[in-house]
């Protein structure tokens, strides 16, 4: 068995650092044009809606906050109705209301997920997350890294890393 840890953190800040005003994948017209016909076919194969967000990249401070306020047993869930709420709703992740409507999706207190956006120690952990990713050489999401410390970028990699960690153990 393999254990995943749910870890929101930052990639503005690992993009100023790189030196990129925004999203690298925004950069040039054509690479953009695939990025987004890209997520539509991967999102269509696996039988999810997708609508282009009006706003991209988000602001997704508030909702990494929440995320880290959370168990590691209900960050999957909210996770993903964030990203529904972003990719399949277009709705945009930086309002309140959207981020206590993908709490409710996930079946957790609205109230509480708000809470846990302006939360100083919160706050504290996703500087530190921003931190740790960079340590690890992240420079994309989703990304993953093994117990030995392997770095793995792209949804299209999970089962990658998934192999990789099973000849670790």
């Amino acid at each position: 068995s393999i254990d995943v840890l749910w870890q929101p953190f930052l990639l503005g800040p690992i993009y100023q650092d790189a030196g990129y005003g925004g999203s690298p994948n925004l950069i040039a017209p054509a690479k953009a044009a695939y990025m987004w016909a890209d997520i539509g076919r991967r999102a269509s194969s696996r039988g999810i809606g997708f609508v282009r967000p009006k706003v991209f990249p988000q602001r997704s401070i508030a909702a990494a906050r929440a995320v880290l306020g959370l168990g590691a047993d209900q960050r999957p869930a909210f996770t993903r109705a964030v990203f529904c709420e972003t990719f399949v709703s277009g709705r945009d992740i930086a309002e309140p209301d959207v981020i206590a409507s993908a709490a409710r999706a996930a079946g957790l207190d609205p109230e509480q997920i708000l809470a846990n956006t302006s939360d100083p120690a919160i706050k504290q952990e996703l500087f530190s997350a921003v931190e740790r990713a960079k340590a690890h050489g992240i420079f994309g999401a989703p990304s993953f890294t093994t117990s030995d410390g392997t770095l793995f970028w792209g949804d299209d990699r999970l089962d990658d890393a998934f192999l990789w960690e099973r000849k670790a153990q």
